[in-house]
C-alpha cells in the first residue's frame, strides 16, 4: 500500500501535468458531480494537497475536489484525448490542452467549498500530515504526550492516521528501528531524550523517503537514497548491531525489528 511519500510523489506528477493550465474538458462519473463540469471549464488547478491518502485538488474558482483512493483508486497522467485501455472504471477526468489526469476506481469523491472542507468527516478525523513542512518536531512531541495518544502502543499508534497522516507500515517499521524502540512501547514511558528522537524521526524519515527514494545524489560518495534497514529483511543481519532481523504480525500488518537493539 502506498504511504505518504508515494502519495505526495503521485500528487507531484499530477501537478506537473496540469498545474495552472486552463481546463478544456471536465468529466465526472457520479451524477451529483455533473453540475460542476461546465463551471470548471476554463478554470485552473492551482495546487494539489495531500492529507494522508486523500488528495485535495484546488481550483481557481475556490472549489476543491476531495478524493480518497481507498484500496483500489489510482490517478493516471495521459496525453489529452488519450483513452487508456484498462479494466478500471473511470471516475474523474480533468483535461488541459496537452495533458489530462484521470482518476480510476475510487468511490470517495466530493466537490467542496472551504466551509464544507473544514467539516468533512475524514479531514476532521485525520491528523497533521508528516510531509507538511509547517509541522514541527515539537508539535509532534506534544501529540505523542497528549492524553489521546500517550498510552497507545507504537505498534498501533504509528498506523493511526488520526495521530499523523501519511505514516504506514514500512514507515512504522523503519522509524522504530531508527530510534531503537520496540513496538510495545508507549510515549508515556519514554525519557525526554527518547521522545525528542522519536518526534524528529517521525518527520525526518518520511520526508527523506519522499525526497530521495528512487533517486541518487551523484554528489555524495554513496548516494543519498532511502533504503530499508529492516522492512522485508527478515533473517538478515541488522546493520546497526549485527543481530538478526525478525518478523511477526502487529496490528494485522507484518512487522520487522531487531530484538537485540530495539529495546
Amino acid at each position: 500500500m502506498p504511504e505518504g511519500p508515494e502519495i505526495r510523489r503521485a500528487a507531484d506528477a499530477l501537478e506537473a501535468a496540469v498545474l495552472n493550465k486552463p481546463l478544456t474538458d471536465v468529466w465526472f462519473a457520479f451524477p451529483e458531480l455533473k453540475i460542476f463540469e461546465e463551471a470548471l471549464i476554463g478554470q485552473k488547478v492551482e495546487r494539489i494537497e495531500t492529507r494522508g491518502k486523500a488528495l485535495l485538488t484546488r481550483f481557481s474558482n475556490g472549489k476543491t475536489l476531495y478524493s480518497h483512493n481507498q484500496l483500489y483508486g489510482v490517478w493516471r497522467v495521459v496525453n489529452s484525448g488519450e483513452a487508456p485501455v484498462t479494466t478500471r472504471v473511470l471516475r474523474v477526468k480533468l483535461q488541459t490542452a496537452d495533458k489530462a489526469i484521470l482518476l480510476y476506481s475510487a468511490s470517495d469523491i466530493a466537490m467542496l467549498d472551504d466551509e464544507q472542507l473544514v467539516k468533512h468527516p475524514f479531514l476532521l478525523r485525520v491528523g497533521p500530515d508528516v510531509l507538511d513542512l509547517t509541522l514541527t518536531a515539537q508539535q509532534v512531541k506534544e501529540r505523542l504526550l497528549s492524553p489521546r495518544f500517550r498510552k497507545r502502543q507504537f505498534s498501533g499508534l504509528l498506523l493511526d492516521q488520526a495521530f499523523l497522516a501519511g505514516l504506514g507500515n514500512y514507515l512504522r517499521v523503519e522509524i522504530l528501528w531508527y530510534v531503537g524502540l520496540a513496538a510495545h512501547h508507549k510515549a508515556q514511558d519514554l525519557s525526554d531524550e527518547q521522545l525528542d528522537r522519536l518526534a524528529n524521526a517521525l518527520l525526518d524519515i518520511p520526508r527523506f523517503s519522499y525526497n530521495t527514494r528512487g533517486s541518487v545524489d551523484e554528489n555524495k560518495h554513496h548516494g543519498a537514497i532511502f533504503s530499508f534497514k529492516v522492512f522485508h529483511r527478515a533473517g538478515k543481519k541488522c546493520e546497526r548491531c549485527g543481530g538478526v532481523i525478525e518478523k511477526t504480525m502487529l496490528s494485522s500488518r507484518p512487522f520487522y525489528w531487531c530484538s537485540r537493539c530495539q529495546r
